[in-house]
């Protein structure tokens, strides 16, 4: 019998039982089965089987009779009135996966001077590579020195700072925001595999976020108009049937969408880029001593009494928070 999974919902501080996508598949490819036949466990979390299983989930005709219409979307917990297309229209399961939603009325954004928002609704987990932090988390998620890849100048940049993972589930808004207002100064991507995002999977794995492909943002946010928070790395992970980040920054709305490029100065809370389509993963990475964590975070990570599958495989509570995209989830640190 498998471990439930919870988590903490911020707008009303309940603790809500999370129905994994696909739980017994996974746990069955991250099983033994990846170290007996380690063949097959490179052939199901490679490009090929990710990019097919996404097809018979979101495109296949059956797929898309089944799962694209009004009862699918209840029961993923889609608000209809925050859809900009209206139900009708989200009539195969891609068109939900993709959907756009009405942000600048549904998702306000937090202008306090200096904050850093959320980049997705996700479900997040905060942490330092500080030694000395409460919130120290070694290597659990992502290896730091293979995360951003083959760039020492920017392994050292952030060597020592705070991090936080966002984990997208298939249910969610797809289309990432940007988390801070700053001039992009590199953005770059990494090749790798398509590993599954479900908690049973990364705990199993360790450090799965640093094997799959991903695209790296770097944003500076201590220029004029910035957020005045030092250098962000935004790091999008493709997960399994995650089989294209698409970079689309649009500063109104989504409206004249852009590919990211350095140069290009991004704001806080704009759409940036889209997940197509599955489960997928964003790790934000701060230069050191400069942003604080929201206490709401920080306070859910480490209570006690929640059914996380992250805390039973890394022996400590470690509980993850349900926040929407825009919303606040550090502050610039005073000095």
């Amino acid at each position: 019998m498998s471990l439930p999974h919870q988590y903490i919902e911020r707008i009303s501080g309940a603790v809500k039982d999370e129905a994994l996508f696909g739980d017994r598949l996974v746990r069955m490819v991250y099983s033994p089965l990846r170290e007996k036949t380690p063949w097959l466990f490179r052939a199901l979390t490679g490009a090929r089987m990710s990019g097919l299983l996404a097809w018979f989930n979101y495109d296949a005709a059956l797929a898309s009779r089944v799962l694209g219409n009004e009862g699918f979307l209840k029961a993923c917990g889609v608000d209809f009135e925050e859809c900009l297309e209206a139900p009708a229209d989200l009539d195969t399961a891609r068109k939900v996966f993709e959907r756009k939603i009405l942000y600048w009325q549904c998702r306000p954004l937090a202008e306090e001077d200096g904050a850093v928002v959320s980049p997705a609704d996700a479900r997040v987990l905060v942490g330092s590579f500080a030694h000395q932090d409460r919130l120290f988390l070694k290597e659990k998620f992502f290896s730091f020195a293979e995360l951003l890849g083959d760039r020492p100048s920017w392994r050292q940049t952030f060597a020592g700072g705070d991090f936080a993972v966002f984990r997208l589930t298939p249910d969610k808004y797809h289309y990432n925001h940007v988390p801070v207002s700053g001039q992009v100064v590199d953005v770059f991507d990494i090749e790798g595999d398509y590993h599954s995002c479900n908690p049973s999977a990364i705990v199993r794995m360790v450090t799965p976020f640093s094997k799959n492909r991903r695209v790296v943002t770097i944003i500076d946010s201590d220029v004029p108009g910035g957020s005045g928070v030092g250098k962000v790395a935004m790091v999008e992970v493709v997960a399994l049937m995650i089989g294209e980040i698409v970079q689309c920054y649009s500063e109104q709305r989504y409206d004249n969408p852009q590919p990211v490029k350095p140069g290009m100065f991004l704001r806080a809370g704009s759409p940036k880029s889209l997940y197509r389509p599955g489960s997928s993963t964003d790790v934000l990475i701060f230069e050191r001593g400069r942003i604080t964590f929201a206490d709401d975070l920080q306070n859910n990570q480490e209570r006690c009494g929640v059914a996380s599958r992250f805390a039973s495989g890394f022996g400590k509570p470690l509980v993850e928070t349900e926040v929407q995209v825009r919303s606040l989830i550090a502050n610039r640190k005073p000095g």
